[in-house]
C-alpha cells in the first residue's frame, strides 16, 4: 500500500520556483493537467481485463489556508508529497518568495471563494491567525458535502466551542465527525511547526492510502463481477461467494 500511495512521487519539480502572482488562477489545475496527459502517454496499453497495470490516481489538490509558521512548514514537507497545493492567505507578505512547484500561492481577500470553487475531493487545512476567520472557513467547508479532508488547527475546547455555534448554523451534529480538530495523527505531542507539519502530512496519507485501498477493493469486486456475467455464471451463490473473497 505504501508504494501504491507515492506512486506521483513523480512530482520531479521539487527544485523551488519563483511564485506566481495572486492574478495567476490556474497553476493548480495545469499542474494536474500535466501529470494527467504524462500519464495517459507513458502508461503501457492494458490487455484484457486481468492486466495488472492500473491508471496512477490523480494527485490530492489541497487548500491550506494560513501562511504562518505552521503553513510554511507545512508547504516544504507537502513539496516532496503527490498533490498540488493552493495556499491561501490575506497577507501577501508573509508568502516566500520562492515556493515548491506543485505550490500556488493565493493572496486574496475572499477566501470562502476559494472554498466554493474548489474542486470535489478537495483537502481543507484551516490554520489561520484569526478564530473568526477559522470558523468562517469551517461554517464555508461544511456547507459543502464532497470534500475528502476538512482539518484545522486547535484545541478541544476550540473543536467543542466551533460544533456549537455549526449547529447553531443548521449543521447536522452528525456530520461533526467530518471536521478534524486538533489535527494531526495521534502520538505526537511536539507543537514545533515543523512536528505538527509532519503530523498533518501523516494524516493526509493515511486518508489517501485507505481512499486509494477502498477503490481498489471496489475495482476488484466490479471485475469479478464482470467476469462472472461475461460467463452467464451471476447467481445470488456466486456473489455470496465472490463477496466472502474481497
Amino acid at each position: 500500500m505504501i508504494n501504491s500511495c507515492f506512486a506521483f512521487q513523480s512530482l520531479r519539480e521539487l527544485s523551488t520556483q519563483t511564485r506566481t502572482g495572486p492574478g495567476t488562477q490556474t497553476r493548480a489545475e495545469t499542474l494536474i493537467e500535466s501529470r494527467t496527459d504524462a500519464t495517459t502517454e507513458t502508461a503501457p496499453r492494458q490487455i484484457g481485463r486481468r492486466s495488472g497495470h492500473r491508471a496512477n490516481p490523480p494527485p490530492m489538490h489541497i487548500v491550506l489556508f494560513g501562511a504562518g509558521h505552521v503553513g510554511h512548514a507545512l508547504v516544504t514537507l507537502l513539496g516532496s508529497l503527490p498533490c498540488v497545493v493552493q495556499w491561501v492567505d490575506e497577507r501577501d507578505e508573509l508568502f516566500p518568495d520562492e515556493v515548491p512547484a506543485n505550490v500556488q500561492v493565493e493572496a486574496t481577500d475572499t477566501p470562502d471563494a476559494i472554498v466554493d470553487h474548489a474542486p470535489a475531493g478537495a483537502y481543507f487545512l484551516v490554520m489561520t491567525h484569526n478564530h473568526a476567520l477559522d470558523f468562517a472557513l469551517a461554517s464555508r467547508i461544511m456547507l459543502r458535502r464532497d470534500f475528502t479532508y476538512f482539518g484545522m488547527i486547535g484545541s478541544k475546547t476550540k473543536r467543542v466551542k466551533f460544533e456549537r455555534r455549526l449547529v447553531e448554523r443548521g449543521v447536522d451534529p452528525a456530520r461533526m465527525a467530518e471536521m478534524i480538530c486538533p489535527i494531526g495523527v495521534d502520538g505526537i505531542t511536539d507543537k514545533a511547526p515543523h512536528a505538527i507539519a509532519l503530523a498533518v502530512c501523516a494524516e493526509l496519507l493515511q486518508v489517501r492510502c485507505a481512499g486509494l485501498a477502498a477503490g481498489a477493493a471496489s475495482a476488484r469486486w466490479s471485475d469479478a463481477r464482470s467476469g462472472d456475467i461475461e460467463s452467464g455464471a451471476l447467481t445470488s451463490t456466486g456473489i455470496a461467494a465472490r463477496a466472502s473473497v474481497f
